[in-house]
């Protein structure tokens, strides 16, 4: 069983947040006696640093009693770093991907990485993606947009065309959503993170940029979100204004079928409508361990995706 979804932090980035501390704003805060220490960057989203975060050796034995044979690491949300300057970015971009790198090459039959780029910089994040994609890793990890942009802006081109030439796999995750309204009772995890996905993935598929840059494999988390729920409106939508179908060569549920998604959604219901809906060509497992809300271990084999994904 592959795992698409699944986050760890190397030491090596773990040394560079102590040693940026102060520029960054890192903060190590003890919650709980029977808990580790949470990890909090410039005042945002903190989290819980379980060992299975850190520990090459935790996180190997969990995989195995989970009966995960390969797992995909990816980078973190938190340290994406988007809200710092350039050089602060590009930094722990090569940092964590020269990391990871290592870390996969030490178990290759269980492990492989996707990397992170500094976003807010397209025309490097594409030279950090193509550096990445040399040492061995499968593509990249990003968020859904920046402050003021979404990622079919004009100002991401130079990224999205190197991902096309690379053929790379391009995850997006979602970071917390600043609505004000949901500052209360978890929902800036429980719905702004799908909600944040929904909004990204709705853009794109909307935008053209599929048929622009075909040969992006583009992953959503979380199961896309609230698209696939909501694809009925969105092709009513499309019969019915200019707006919406002037930049489509089909209707959206057609293209909502050229995206790839994971099965990180916690009811298997909503899980069989996905998959009928998109294909099960383009639902890979996916588990978000090991944060609190991972599904553990993956749903499904789903060998039809992985294979669509890889190749």
């Amino acid at each position: 069983m592959y795992d698409f979804h699944t986050h760890f932090i190397p030491a090596d980035v773990l040394t560079w947040l102590k040693d940026n501390q102060r520029t960054v704003n890192a903060k190590w805060i003890k919650k709980e006696q029977n808990k580790d220490d949470f990890l909090v960057v410039n005042e945002k989203w903190g989290f819980e640093l379980k060992r299975a975060f850190i520990d090459p050796s935790t996180y190997l034995a969990a995989q195995e009693q989970a009966g995960v044979s390969h797992s995909v690491l990816s980078p973190i949300p938190q340290l994406f770093m988007y809200d710092f300057p350039d050089e602060i970015t590009a930094d722990i971009s090569t940092v964590y991907n020269r990391s990871l790198t290592d870390l996969c090459k030490a178990t290759p039959e269980r492990l492989s990485a996707l990397g992170t780029v500094p976003l807010a910089n397209p025309v490097k994040a594409a030279e950090v993606l193509q550096e990445a994609m040399q040492m061995g890793l499968k593509g990249v990890i990003i968020g859904p947009g920046l402050d003021g942009r979404m990622l079919s802006d004009e100002f991401f081109t130079p990224f999205f065309e190197e991902a096309n030439r690379l053929k790379a796999i391009v995850f997006i995750h979602p970071l917390l959503c600043e609505d004000p309204r949901l500052k209360r009772r978890m929902m800036p995890n429980l719905i702004g993170v799908p909600w944040e996905t929904t909004v990204c993935a709705t853009d794109l598929l909307l935008s053209g940029m599929v048929d622009q840059y075909p040969e992006v494999k583009i992953l959503f988390a979380h199961g896309g979100g609230f698209l696939p729920y909501q694809i009925g409106r969105l092709d009513k939508g499309f019969e019915q204004w200019d707006l919406v179908s002037s930049k489509l060569k089909a209707k959206p549920s057609e293209y909502v079928k050229r995206f790839w998604y994971d099965t990180v959604l916690w009811n298997q219901d909503s899980l069989d409508f996905l998959i009928r809906t998109v294909g099960e060509e383009r639902v890979v497992p996916g588990s978000d361990y090991p944060f609190d809300l991972c599904v553990w271990p993956p749903c499904g084999k789903q060998e039809t995706a992985v294979r669509s994904l890889l190749d």
